[in-house]
């Protein structure tokens, strides 16, 4: 008999369920299977009705982001097998309003994501194109935080959105960070005003949670202290003149 993974799903149809439950299903143990592998299989053989979403397949959108046994991963890059447990328990993202089953409504993140401006804003008319050196002190600050693709995963991994539902959240704090510290953007002051109210940074506790689950390894928590650090000294050379 061939072995077989336990997959335990959230199940939740808002048509018919006033809460989710959690249903039990039996999958093969195929060769690198990957979470999204076992859903596609649990739809397709067992319930047809399961809901979750998935787009790539390689890792470069993040829509397939779940609760993989209570920490939030990409399900097209997660490997079963390395996960070493028998027994998977799929969930929803944390923070974030239920669809059905495992697939959430990304409207909050997204409207606290554009809270923050995450456009670029130029300095100056210009048309000539302007360039940062690789080398430079600022594209090395910036370099790391810019690779996020908004997966949700920091989102959801955020205790601080258990207590303030408005709290911006990691992924919108790191892309105010990139623009705040790119010189050639001119909405600088505006972006740190976002950032900077009751709902802002300052309510980050710094437990590294995000960069924790980060599936890009970036860190978030970084971005937000180098914004309350920018918050500051903005501050003081206001004050000084």
């Amino acid at each position: 008999m061939a072995q077989e993974w336990l997959i335990e799903v959230s199940r939740f149809d808002p048509e018919y369920d006033t809460a989710a439950r959690v249903e039990t299903y039996r999958v093969p143990q195929l060769d690198k299977m990957t979470v999204l592998d076992a859903l596609a299989y649990i739809q397709r053989y067992h319930d047809r009705s399961l809901a979750f979403r998935y787009a790539c397949r390689l890792g470069m959108c993040g829509t397939c982001t779940v609760m993989v046994n209570g920490i939030p991963r990409w399900a097209c890059r997660t490997s079963i097998v390395r996960l070493g447990a028998q027994t998977l328990r799929i969930a929803p993202l944390r923070h974030l309003p239920v669809i059905k089953d495992v697939m959430v409504d990304y409207t909050p993140f997204v409207d606290k994501y554009r809270a923050v401006m995450p456009f670029f804003v130029p300095a100056q008319n210009t048309t000539e194109v302007a360039a940062i050196a690789p080398e430079s002190r600022e594209r090395q600050a910036i370099d790391p935080n810019l690779e996020c693709i908004t997966c949700g995963a920091c989102y959801a991994s955020c205790t601080l959105l258990s207590h303030d539902p408005d709290y911006l959240g990691p992924a919108a704090l790191n892309r105010a960070f990139t623009l705040v510290r790119d010189s050639r953007d001119g909405a600088r002051r505006e972006r740190l005003e976002a950032v900077g109210g009751e709902h802002g940074c300052w309510r980050c506790h710094s437990l590294y949670n995000c960069t924790e689950v980060c599936p890009k390894h970036l860190s978030p928590t970084r971005a937000i202290k180098g914004l309350k650090r920018d918050i500051v000294l903005d501050w003081f050379l206001r004050r000084s003149r």
